[in-house]
Formats: C-alpha cells, sequence, structure tokens
C-alpha cells in the first residue's frame, strides 16, 4: 500500500524522550510531517505539542482515525506496545514501533500476523542497522572480503543514573535487544549462548545494570555482548557503543566515540550525535524507501521475533546458569 500523497502526515504516540529524537527525524524526511501526538501525561503533551510544531490530540483513538495521518509512531512503554500498534494497524495506518518491539514472541507475531493481513508495514525500531556503516559491514561480510567471520562484538558502556534507568526493564531487556538485531543483521543467528548479570550500583532499582552474553555463530565463530548502565569507558579507544567485525582476510568497526559533542544528551553526559543520526536514516528509510518506493525494511519483524527469543534465552541462561541452544 504505497503512500501517493504530496505529503506523508506522522503521528507519535509517545511523547517521552525519545520522542524527541523522531520528531527531529520526521522534520529531515522530504515529504513527511508531523501531524501532532497523544501522551497519557497531557502536561507533557502539551509541552512537546509546543515543543514541535504539532497538535496535541485528546486520546489515541482520535490520532490514528485523523485521515490527515498515514503513519503513526509507538513510542510508548514496552507494555502498551501492542495495543497501540494493533489500534494504529486496525486504522489503516502504517506503524512504526520502537524497541524492543514486544514484551515476548507472541505479542510481535501477533502485530506481523495483523500488518500483513492489512498489506501494511510494521517497521521494528531498530535503527542502528540503518547507519552506513552497518550496511557496509554487512556487504564485506556477505561478499567474503573479511574471509571467514572469526569473532563479533557489540559493546554498550554508558553510565545511567537510578532515576533514568528506572525508566527502562534493564539492560537485558533495554539494550541487548539493539546488540541482537545488530547481529543478526551482520552475521546472523548464534546457534548457543550463555549469559550473566549483575547489578552493581542502584541502591533501589531491582534490575540489571549490567549483562554480558557468549555466543557461538553458525561458522563456530563465537560472539560477544556487553551491555552496561553501571559505568563510562574513559579508557583510550572507549567502548561506549563499540561493534566489531573480525574475519580472516579483514576487519570492521563501528562507534559512536568518531561523532561526540560536549553538552548533555537527553539522558546521557554527552551528545552522541550517531545516535540521532540513525533514527533519523531509520526513520527516512521509513517514511521515503518503504511508504513511497515499497522497499522492505532492513530488519523485519521476523529478525524482531528472532531478538526477542535470543533475549529469553539469555534470560533462561542467567536463571538457570546454562548454555541455550537456539
Amino acid at each position: 500500500m504505497l503512500i501517493q500523497k504530496d505529503t506523508i502526515g506522522v503521528g507519535l504516540l509517545g511523547a517521552g524522550d525519545i520522542s524527541v529524537l523522531h520528531a527531529r527525524a520526521v522534520h529531515k524526511s522530504p515529504g513527511a510531517k508531523l501531524i501532532g501526538l497523544w501522551n497519557r501525561s497531557q502536561d507533557r503533551a502539551r509541552h512537546r505539542a509546543a515543543e514541535f510544531g504539532c497538535k496535541n490530540y485528546a486520546s489515541p483513538e482520535e490520532l490514528v482515525h485523523d485521515p490527515a495521518i498515514d503513519a503513526v509512531f509507538v513510542l510508548t512503554n514496552l507494555e502498551s506496545h501492542l495495543e497501540y500498534t494493533k489500534l494504529a494497524l486496525v486504522a489503516g495506518k502504517h506503524v512504526l514501533v520502537e524497541k524492543p518491539v514486544g514484551v515476548s514472541v507472541g505479542e510481535i507475531a501477533e502485530m506481523q500476523a495483523l500488518a500483513d493481513a492489512n498489506g501494511l508495514v510494521c517497521l521494528p525500531g531498530h535503527n542502528y542497522i540503518y547507519e552506513s556503516g552497518m550496511m557496509r559491514t554487512r556487504e564485506l561480510v556477505e561478499g567474503g572480503d573479511l574471509g571467514k567471520i572469526v569473532s563479533a562484538y557489540v559493546m554498550y558502556n554508558i553510565h545511567h543514573p537510578e532515576e533514568v534507568a528506572r525508566r527502562y526493564p534493564g539492560v537485558v531487556r533495554q539494550i541487548l535487544t539493539h546488540h541482537s538485531y545488530i547481529l543478526l543483521y551482520l552475521v546472523g543467528k548464534p546457534v548457543e549462548l550463555c549469559a550473566m548479570k549483575a547489578t552493581l550500583h542502584y541502591a533501589e532499582y531491582p534490575e540489571e545494570d549490567i549483562a554480558m552474553v557468549q555466543m557461538r555463530l553458525h561458522n563456530g565463530a563465537l560472539a560477544h555482548f556487553c551491555a552496561s548502565f553501571a559505568a563510562d569507558d574513559h579508557a583510550a579507544d572507549p567502548w561506549t557503543v563499540m561493534v566489531k567485525v573480525i574475519g580472516t582476510a579483514g576487519s570492521t568497526r563501528y562507534s559512536y566515540r568518531d561523532h561526540v559533542e560536549i553538552k548533555p544528551g537527553l539522558v546521557h553526559s554527552q551528545t552522541y550525535t550517531a545516535y540521532q543520526g540513525s533514527i533519523t536514516n531509520e526513520v527516512r528509510y521509513f517514511l521515503v524507501d518503504c511508504l513511497r518506493l515499497g522497499a522492505k525494511p532492513l530488519s523485519s519483524l521476523e529478525d524482531a521475533i528472532t531478538a526477542q527469543k535470543m533475549i529469553e534465552a539469555a534470560e533462561e541462561s542467567i536463571t538457570n546458569h546454562s548454555v541455550i541452544r537456539l
């Protein structure tokens, strides 16, 4: 169901911190306009609507049934993603749903079935893979230019104070979801994994602030994830956000540290320009490439299901102190 009209209208369900990045991305997407938003807290909704220069809707139903809106971004808390994604799809709107996409594999499968039945695009918020460096790595891997893949690393070390971390369901679900779809995009699905987690610096928040996962890939190569809210990495060539793929004939790197602005970010002590850039690329691809030109998402809901299976396997490994086959 391609959109032929001159301007693609966008509505945001949710007006938290991530909405700021998505609003900027919509403004930078040619032929797109942010029509309006809804948020459960109307005080925040009014503030964001004034900041973005758009309409504030009284309810999510009012937003999804506005004929001026063609695409809905679901930016609410994880537990409500299924409810609002279904609401938008039933109303005939294309959807971008932030990650983590759903609480369970079953929720994501339900979104996929509804989108397919209605001929709509439902794109998971897998923003990192829309970076040119990630695309280039995938091309090198697929073309055999790196030789036999030996190892892959996805690292994340950004301190989050407790009041910020409370917004999230722990680093396993919040951050390792990113790691999982990145690995799937670059080198494919692992065949087994084991994981550990810890809570090192929160006084009251019970969720983990650091987790690590070890994996074996289909070709025998090994992969490593680290996700940490516990501390920043200030060492030389810091692992703030770092992705590496190493092969027998070459290697690649992607790093947040290549573009840093010395000013506070939305939740970080510094502004990592690449994060906004990846969301801008993702939103532009969704609105222009997918909805106007008919391109397929670089990462699908099927990939989101596999990433969720990896997260659930990591949780099972942590609980049972075991290696999990995938």
